[in-house]
């Protein structure tokens, strides 16, 4: 099976854009706008990633991440929250839509996580960057993956989310490489005892910001 190509559109001969009479230039540009084959062949955007968040069983936020400006306020951000708790946690799937964005989920014990993407978004993708954060978290969490464990150590959270995406762009998908890079920033020699508080300030600035608006 061929794949298919985008080739430019092939005009007749005298109904170049620029000449003909103007209901033959409406016509050509009607059909361009009409053409689906320009959806098929849009550039594929790096921005992959619109929001992280982990929230309890009762729906409340630990952690949360936005990527970009859908949900400008923080107010906006867990009314929808909200809304994908409700539509979510008493179902078996692993996969939502709700407001024209993809969603996908994952429980444990006593939390829920979420990644969300666009409508049009590879839903692999979004798969790909849950189960790389919540692998991380067990490996961190010695598979004590609830909770109280994750507040306890909520500033490594914050750390391991930040190295899975960055800006709603993926940068890993290998929890192996995912921890070292943490315990690099953490614990490696080079650092100093300043550096690391800086690295860990930077991580409860994050929580500050996220919880206690």
């Amino acid at each position: 099976m061929q794949r298919a190509e985008a080739r430019p559109r092939q005009h007749p001969e005298g109904a170049a854009l620029g000449g003909g009479s103007g209901g033959d230039r409406a016509a050509v540009a009607a059909a361009g706008a009409m053409d689906p084959t320009r959806l098929l062949f849009q550039e594929p955007s790096l921005y992959t990633v619109k929001a992280i968040f982990i929230l309890d069983n009762d729906g409340q936020r630990l952690l949360a991440k936005y990527y970009d400006d859908t949900f400008p306020s923080t107010k906006e951000q867990k009314t929808f929250e909200r809304s994908v708790f409700d539509k979510t946690h008493k179902t078996d799937s692993e996969i939502a839509f709700l407001e024209g964005l993809t969603i996908v989920y994952k429980s444990s014990i006593d939390l829920f996580f979420y990644v969300v993407g666009s409508s049009q978004e590879n839903e692999l993708m979004l798969v790909a960057v849950l189960t790389c954060l919540f692998d991380s978290l067990s490996h961190m969490l010695r598979k004590n993956v609830e909770k109280r464990s994750l507040l306890d150590n909520l500033d490594g959270v914050f750390l391991v989310v930040d190295e899975i995406v960055d800006g709603g762009v993926i940068l890993e998908s290998d929890p192996q490489q995912v921890i070292q890079k943490v315990n690099f920033r953490v614990d490696d020699s080079p650092l100093s005892e300043q550096s690391v508080a800086q690295v860990l300030q930077s991580a409860k600035e994050q929580i500050k910001w996220s919880l206690l608006k």
